[in-house]
């Protein structure tokens, strides 16, 4: 990355060093109603690794609509974080939203505003993590509106995988999604699995699941991926820190 160089009238002598993030900077781009991602995540990252937050305007409503709005925001917030260019990966932090919007047209608004990063998005991270296991046949436990869910079938089918099963609790508001209660989550995870699906995945950065992951994944014997653990990997991944995290599930423990 560029660094700006120091001010040719600044005091002879003064010392730099690398600053408190020497091994990596990541910035995450949030929904504005965002309220359980800033948690993960520093529960997570390792020390040395900085993490940066900015927020993309929408309502307190998740729906098709609302999302696919998000696109032409989502530059504008890159670009409020670390303006030096000294980022060194950019994510979308919404699981629906970067289905919805797409991939490809995330990366280049990111990139917008972050030119000198990496740019990848929560979809992106999920589906990075599923291939991490060779997953190929999914059961799916989301929050989402029905429409969401069928969009969400839909496009990790043309990723290469098979949606055994989806389920969602038909939540609208993102201030509603936040509140479900882990125990719950675990609960309507369980009911959602199937016997013939490899692997089981539970859709949204706004639902706790990164609580109950560990126990989830002992007790259906098979690979649990949830949408905040995927990220948070990837994101350092691509940042190059190869740190293996326990307690968070094996994506951490094995790749």
């Amino acid at each position: 990355m560029q660094q700006l160089q120091p001010h040719p009238d600044q005091v002879p002598g003064i010392r730099f060093d690398a600053g408190r993030h020497s091994r990596a900077k990541i910035g995450y781009v949030l929904l504005a109603t965002e309220q359980t991602i800033p948690d993960d995540v520093y529960k997570i990252v390792p020390p040395g690794v900085g993490v940066h937050f900015a927020r993309a305007p929408i309502p307190d409503s998740i729906t098709v609509d609302t999302l696919a709005a998000q696109a032409s925001e989502l530059g504008t917030a890159a670009a409020t974080i670390l303006p030096d260019g000294s980022l060194d990966v950019v994510c979308y932090a919404c699981t629906s939203g970067s289905l919805v919007i797409g991939e490809e047209r995330v990366f280049h608004e990111l990139n917008t505003g972050a030119p000198n990063a990496k740019a990848t998005s929560l979809i992106t991270s999920v589906i990075r993590a599923l291939n991490a296991f060779g997953s190929s046949r999914l059961a799916i436990a989301t929050p989402y509106l029905d429409e969401i869910n069928r969009m969400e079938a839909d496009y990790l089918k043309y990723a290469g995988f098979e949606t055994i099963n989806i389920q969602g609790m038909n939540i609208e508001r993102d201030s509603d999604m936040v509140k479900v209660a882990p125990d719950f989550i675990k609960e309507f995870a369980q009911a959602a699995d199937r016997a013939d699906a490899d692997t089981l995945f539970i859709s949204c950065g706004a639902l706790r699941s990164l609580d109950i992951v560990e126990e989830l994944e002992q007790a259906v014997g098979k690979p649990v991926i949830t949408s905040n653990q995927a990220m948070i990997w990837d994101t350092l991944r691509l940042a190059g820190i190869d740190d293996k995290i326990e307690g968070y599930g094996r994506l951490f423990r094995e790749f």
